[in-house]
C-alpha cells in the first residue's frame, strides 16, 4: 500500500511538472516574464513636478491603481535636489496639485479626503498637519499662489445665478441632483464635449481665498466664458499680483465654435478684463508673465480649420502693446512655453520625428537647442543650478522624473518607482525605421518585436493605426495602446507614422486635409509591404488595429482590400455623415472635403461606409456609450452591416466608457478581448 501511494505521488508530481513547466512557458520568457495588462495597472505613475522657490525640492504626485476596486490612490511625494532623499509627503488618498508658497515653507493641494469634491488644504512643509481652507459646494481645481503669499486662487464649475453666494449654491446644485427632469435643451453648435453635456447652465470662474480668513472672493463676476475644454484652466499670476492672464472663450451663444484668446483680467474681484489676442481668429494660450512682469508670453495657432496646426510663440509687451512672434520660421510645435530666469530664452515641448523633446530657444529667435532627446518628455520645470527637471518615458519604460543641465549634460534620473516590476519582465526589442509611402515619401515607423524574437522564424503581424489623424505613434509609455503589451503574446507589432502625423513638419500634417483616407492607406500598404520584406513576417497572418481616426482607417481597410486576416476597431468612425453628430463638428467640410449639404459626393468618396459591399474581413468592434467625439452608433452600424453580410464580427460595448477605455477591469478586458481576437484569426 505504501509502495503504490509513492508511485501514485510520484505520478502526480511528474504531472504537475510538466503542467507547471506548459502554464509557465505562457507567462515567461528567457530572462523575464511576459508583461500582462494586470503589470502595467500596477505601474505606479509619476505626476508633473512642483519646484520650490530655490529650486531645491520637488514636490509631485504618485497615483496607483487596485484592479480589484477599480480606484485609485494619490499623493504627493518630496525629493531633495541637496541629499537626493525622496519621502512620500502625504498620506491621503486623493491629493493633488501640490504648489509652493512663495517663501517655499508651504505646499497648498487639492484633495477629496473630507468629501466628494476636491477642496483645498495648506501644509507645513516641515511637518504638521494639513488645514482644509475651502469648505465650498464645488470642487476646487488648478490652485496658485498669489506672489505676497496671502491668498490662492483656484477655479471652480459654477452656476452664474448664485451670484456670489455658496450657500444658494449648494441648494441649486442639490435641485439639480434631485430633480426627475432628464431633458437637455440647446441651440448651441457645440453642446457637448467628449464624455459631458455642455447643456446644465455650468461654468468654470476664477477665484482668490484669504488663507487666514479663508474668505473667497470670484474674481470673474458676471463672466460665463468657457475656459479650454481640451485642457482646463490654463491662467497664470502677475508678479505683482494685481492682474492674471488667462486663456478663454472669446465666442458668444450660440455657440457655433469656440476660439480660444489670452485675457487680463484684474484680481481685485471687479470682473474687469480685456482680451489682448482678440485680432487672431485661430487659439491663443498658455500664457505666462516674465519676471518683471513686462511681458507675455503665449501660444498662438492661426488656423481654426486644423486643430494641428502648429503652436508659435509670442510676447505681448505691456508698454508698445504690439506683439512679436519669437520663431516664426521653426517648423515646431511649441508646447508647454516658460521662460527662463534671465528672461533671454524660452523652455519649451516639441513633438520631432515621432519623439517629444525639451527645446530651449532665445527671445530673438536665434540658438535653437534641443536639450534632450529619446522618448516622451514634458512638464519641464526649471530647478536649482541651471537645471530642468521633467517628466519622461518611451516605449519600454514607464514615466520617471529626470533632471538635466540646460545645456544638455548631466542627464540623471532622480525616481525608480517601477523598477522591481519592471526589472522581472522581458520586453521586446524597439527598432525605429524608415520606408517609402504614397508619393515615395519617407514614413517613419517603430517596430516593437516579441520577447526573445528569432529572425530566423516567422511571426504573425500586428499593424497599428493612430488615432487623430494628426498625432503619432511615439516613442512612449502608453497606457490605452501599449505597444509593449501587444507584442507580448508573441506578435511582431509596428507603428507607422503615415501621412497626416505631426512631429514631421506642417506640410506633412496637412496633406491629408480634405482627402483623409488615401495616402495614409497606400503608407499602410506600404508599410506591410516593407515588413513582409524583412523575411521573418507570416504574410498570411497579418492584423490591423486602430482607434478614433485608425479605426476609420481600419474600415477603409475593410473597404478596400483582403490581405489582412482579421481587423480591430476601437472607436472608430465608420460612417461620416454620423459624424455630424459628434461633439466638433465645425470645419469638417475641410476636413471631409465636403459635408452633407454641400460637396456630398466629395464626402462621400471618402466614406467608409459606402464601400461596405467588399467587406470580407472579420471585424473586431469595440466602443463606449459616453464616446461623443465618435459617436457609439458608428460600431453598432458597422456590426450591423457585418452580420448582415453574415462575415465573422464581434462587437465589445461599455456602456460607462467614454473615447478610451480609462478603469482598470474594464481596460483589462479590452486586452484580453484584443488577445483572443488575434489568436482566433493569427494564430490557427
Amino acid at each position: 500500500m505504501f509502495k503504490i501511494n509513492i508511485v501514485n505521488a510520484l505520478i502526480f508530481f511528474i504531472i504537475w511538472i510538466v503542467f507547471m513547466i506548459f502554464n509557465t512557458s505562457k507567462l515567461t520568457s528567457e530572462s523575464g516574464k511576459i508583461f500582462t495588462p494586470e503589470d502595467m495597472w500596477n505601474i505606479k505613475r509619476v505626476g508633473s513636478p512642483s519646484v520650490s522657490p530655490d529650486g531645491n525640492l520637488i514636490a509631485f504626485t504618485l497615483t496607483q491603481w487596485d484592479i480589484k476596486t477599480n480606484k485609485s490612490t494619490t499623493n504627493i511625494y518630496l525629493y531633495n535636489l541637496t541629499n537626493s532623499e525622496l519621502r512620500q509627503f502625504t498620506q491621503g488618498n486623493s491629493d493633488n496639485s501640490p504648489i509652493w508658497s512663495p517663501d517655499g515653507k508651504f505646499i497648498a493641494f487639492t484633495s477629496k479626503r473630507n468629501g466628494e469634491t476636491p477642496q483645498l488644504y495648506i501644509i507645513p512643509v516641515d511637518g504638521g498637519e494639513a488645514r482644509q481652507v475651502t469648505k465650498l459646494p464645488v470642487g476646487v481645481l488648478t490652485p496658485k499662489w498669489f506672489p505676497d503669499g496671502s491668498k490662492i486662487a483656484f477655479t471652480s464649475n459654477i452656476l452664474p445665478e448664485y451670484k456670489g453666494d455658496f450657500e444658494k449654491l449648494e441648494k441649486m446644485i442639490k435641485e439639480k441632483k434631485e430633480s426627475k427632469l432628464s431633458a437637455k435643451v440647446t441651440e448651441n453648435r457645440i453642446y457637448r464635449y467628449w464624455d459631458r453635456w455642455l447643456t446644465d447652465g455650468f461654468y468654470p470662474r476664477l477665484f482668490s481665498v484669504d488663507i487666514k480668513s479663508e474668505k473667497v472672493v470670484d474674481l470673474m463676476p458676471d463672466i460665463n466664458k468657457f475656459f479650454p475644454l481640451f485642457g482646463g484652466a490654463d491662467y497664470d499670476i502677475s508678479p505683482d499680483g494685481k492682474q492674471i492672464a488667462i486663456t478663454l472663450n472669446s465666442t458668444e451663444p450660440p455657440y457655433n465654435d469656440l476660439n480660444y484668446d489670452i485675457y487680463l483680467l484684474d484680481a481685485d474681484g471687479s470682473g474687469k478684463i480685456s482680451n489682448i489676442s482678440s485680432e487672431n481668429i485661430g487659439n491663443d494660450f498658455n500664457p505666462r508673465f516674465s519676471k518683471d512682469g513686462k511681458r507675455i508670453l503665449y501660444g498662438r495657432q492661426l488656423r481654426p480649420d486644423f486643430y494641428a496646426d502648429n503652436i508659435k510663440p509670442i510676447i505681448y509687451d505691456f508698454a508698445t502693446k504690439k506683439i512679436t512672434e519669437v520663431a516664426p520660421d521653426i517648423d515646431l510645435s511649441f508646447e508647454e512655453l516658460q521662460w527662463s530666469l534671465d528672461g533671454n530664452s524660452i523652455y519649451f515641448h516639441a513633438e520631432d520625428r515621432a519623439v517629444r523633446s525639451l527645446f530651449s530657444i532665445q527671445i530673438n529667435g536665434k540658438n535653437l537647442k534641443e536639450i534632450i532627446r529619446g522618448g516622451n518628455t514634458g512638464a519641464a520645470k526649471i530647478a536649482s543650478n541651471n537645471r530642468l527637471v521633467f517628466v519622461n518615458d518611451n516605449l519600454t519604460n514607464p514615466p520617471e522624473l529626470y533632471i538635466i543641465d540646460i545645456n544638455g549634460k548631466n542627464l540623471k534620473q532622480l525616481t525608480f518607482f517601477n523598477k522591481e516590476l519592471i526589472s522581472g519582465i522581458k520586453f521586446g526589442k524597439v527598432e525605429n525605421v524608415i520606408y517609402k509611402g504614397a508619393n515615395d515619401a519617407d514614413i517613419q515607423m517603430y517596430i516593437v518585436y516579441p520577447p526573445d524574437f528569432d529572425e530566423k522564424k516567422k511571426y504573425p503581424l500586428m499593424l497599428m493605426i493612430h488615432g487623430g489623424p494628426h498625432g503619432i505613434f511615439g516613442d512612449a509609455f502608453h497606457f490605452r495602446w501599449n505597444a509593449q503589451l501587444f507584442a507580448a503574446p508573441g506578435y511582431i507589432v509596428a507603428f507607422p507614422n503615415f501621412h497626416g502625423s505631426t512631429s514631421f513638419g506642417l506640410d506633412f500634417a496637412l496633406s491629408i486635409h480634405g482627402e483623409h483616407p488615401t495616402k495614409p492607406f497606400i503608407d499602410v500598404m506600404k508599410a506591410t509591404d516593407y515588413l513582409i520584406s524583412l523575411g521573418f513576417v507570416d504574410e498570411k497572418r497579418i492584423a490591423a488595429a486602430g482607434g478614433s481616426y485608425g479605426g476609420y482607417l481600419v474600415c477603409w481597410i475593410a473597404g478596400h482590400t483582403d490581405r489582412y486576416a482579421c481587423l480591430i476597431n476601437h472607436a472608430g468612425v465608420y460612417n461620416l455623415m454620423q459624424q455630424f453628430g459628434s461633439d466638433i463638428t465645425t470645419y469638417r467640410d475641410k476636413a471631409y472635403g465636403g459635408t452633407p449639404w454641400d460637396g456630398i459626393e466629395i464626402m462621400q468618396k471618402w466614406n467608409p461606409a459606402m464601400f461596405a459591399s467588399n467587406f470580407v474581413t472579420p471585424m473586431l468592434i469595440i466602443h463606449g456609450e459616453k464616446d461623443y467625439r465618435v459617436p457609439v452608433n458608428h460600431a453598432l452600424e458597422v456590426y450591423g452591416v457585418y452580420k448582415g453580410k453574415g462575415i465573422e464580427a464581434r462587437l465589445v460595448y461599455y456602456p460607462d466608457e467614454n473615447h478610451w477605455i480609462l478603469t482598470p477591469q474594464n481596460s483589462i478586458y479590452w486586452y484580453n478581448e484584443v488577445y483572443d481576437w488575434l489568436e482566433r484569426f493569427l494564430k490557427k
